[in-house]
Order: C-alpha cells, then sequence, then structure tokens
C-alpha cells in the first residue's frame, strides 16, 4: 500500500525580508505565479529584471512563472563541478514528470549566454535555462550579502540558499514541494573508479 501524499514543506521561507551571508551554488526556488494567495511576494523589481535566453534575447525574470508554476534553480557558474552534477541530475527529470504536475523547470546561470547551448550538451539538460550575466537576480534575492527581498509581485513558495558549494536541496525534496513525481537517481554509481 502506498503512503498518503505529504503536503508541501514551505519552512524555509519567512515572511520577514532575508538577507543572508553569501551562499554559494545553488539555491532552488520554487515559484508559482501570483494568482495564488499563499507564499512569500516577489518584488516587482526583481521580476522585470531581464534573463537572456540561449539566443541573448531579453525576457523578463517574472515573466518566467507569471502564468505558470516553476521550479527555478539558480547555479553558481556553469564551471562549477558540482554545479554541473546537480544539473546533470536535473536533465534525468522526465518532461512527462512535470507536465503531468503542471510544473515547468528553469535553470538560470550567471555566464554569458554563449555558454547555454555548451553547458546544455556537456549536461543533457533539455528543459529551459536563462543566464543573469549581470547578477542582478542573484543580488535582488539575498544572493549576496546585504541584499533584500521587498514584498510586492509574485509569490515564492519555497527558497532554499545553500550555505557553501556542497549544501545543494535533494531534488526529489524539491520536486515533492510543486507535486511532481519522484526521480530515482541510484542508476548512477556511487563511487567513481578511475
Amino acid at each position: 500500500m502506498a503512503a498518503p501524499a505529504l503536503a508541501p514543506i514551505t519552512r524555509q521561507v519567512s515572511g520577514r525580508t532575508a538577507t543572508v551571508p553569501v551562499p554559494s551554488c545553488p539555491a532552488a526556488a520554487a515559484l508559482v505565479p501570483s494568482g495564488s494567495a499563499r507564499g512569500q511576494p516577489l518584488a516587482d523589481a526583481v521580476a522585470e529584471l531581464p534573463v537572456l535566453d540561449s539566443s541573448g534575447r531579453r525576457v523578463p525574470f517574472g515573466e518566467l512563472f507569471r502564468e505558470r508554476r516553476a521550479v527555478v534553480v539558480f547555479v553558481r557558474h556553469f564551471l562549477c563541478y558540482t554545479c554541473k552534477e546537480y544539473v546533470e541530475d536535473l536533465a534525468k527529470i522526465p518532461k512527462s514528470f512535470l507536465q503531468e504536475a503542471d510544473v515547468t523547470l528553469i535553470v538560470i546561470g550567471q555566464s554569458s549566454y554563449h555558454h547555454i547551448e555548451p553547458f546544455c550538451k556537456l549536461t543533457g539538460y533539455c528543459h529551459e535555462i536563462y543566464v543573469d550575466p549581470e547578477r542582478e537576480i542573484y543580488k535582488r534575492l539575498g544572493m549576496k550579502r546585504g541584499e533584500e527581498v521587498t514584498s510586492s509581485g509574485h509569490y515564492i513558495h519555497f527558497i532554499h540558499r545553500d550555505r557553501n558549494r556542497l549544501d545543494h536541496k535533494p531534488i526529489n525534496s524539491v520536486l515533492q514541494l510543486v507535486g511532481v513525481q519522484q526521480v530515482d537517481f541510484t542508476g548512477r554509481p556511487s563511487v567513481i573508479h578511475v
């Protein structure tokens, strides 16, 4: 008999403005559209900041999740080995799992848009990906000492900021928050033989 579905875990979001010491990579946030009454609001100023797609086209950050639920994963940079492994695991999430839960998976890096396609080829990542080359969104979301999130705009349902480069939120924990079926990552050997 299958265990009953658990309610979403939302404890890591507080109603207070967040000032966080410099976290490393990646911070994962499950964002819900502004129509929801739950969650912590995303500042309009952050929602209007641009991200770039693989062709260099500017898209307002808030447009990525204004009309849909999304899991947004910010990675430290595309040369970070642990970020690369994390995105390789994200690439293993079947699109059908996301579609069933009506959730979009988005990765945002802090590089030039020219690096998106090579990074996707390297990791096998085929979901949405953008870059914030000026790091403005990173700074405004508290991924740098002294920055804050203000209280207006879209809603953040959950946010996890890494304390160091190895403090990744387990992918299945994030998927559980948004009702996406869990992924079996056991096919990958835990020890690398050299």
